[in-house]
């Protein structure tokens, strides 16, 4: 059996599908960040059968919420102090997302002007369909 040590202080996102681990570590940017990573993947789980987990030792307001909910908002997020569980976050789907994704679309504005964000919001939120505030290009593909 694996065993991975806990953190003191922190958060740990749990019921991530398995195989995204990567992905989300990637767009949240956690490589850039001086701080304690462990990767987990293909965990046994009950609920899930596999899934990933990643355990990261630093201040939870370095974790993006919007972008982790966007990718998959069923993930459940512990915050960890002292090394216990003080509190889970709830991801909901936000309403607008800005610089996570781009648009395909080559006759929108975004595509000529360099400088304007990405910008996409949520249209559909039972299909959790977005599209482009300028050309309204549906996204299709998930993170």
């Amino acid at each position: 059996m694996l065993n991975v040590g806990k953190i003191e202080e922190g958060f740990v996102l749990d019921h991530i599908e398995a195989g995204k681990s990567l992905s989300i570590y990637h767009h949240l940017q956690l490589d850039k960040l001086d701080c304690t990573v462990a990767i987990i993947k293909n965990a046994r789980s009950n609920k899930m059968g596999k899934k990933d987990i990643l355990k990261v030792e630093c201040a939870i307001d370095t974790l993006n919420l919007d972008v982790l909910a966007f990718i998959d908002h069923n993930i459940t997020v512990n915050v960890i102090k002292d090394g216990s569980i003080v509190d889970k976050k709830e991801l909901i789907l936000p309403r607008e997302i800005r610089h996570i994704i781009r648009c395909r679309n080559p006759r929108c504005i975004t595509s000529i002007e360099q400088e304007l964000p990405h910008v996409f919001i949520l249209t559909d939120e039972q299909k959790q369909i977005y599209r482009c505030k300028y050309c309204e290009e549906k996204y299709n593909e998930r993170l």
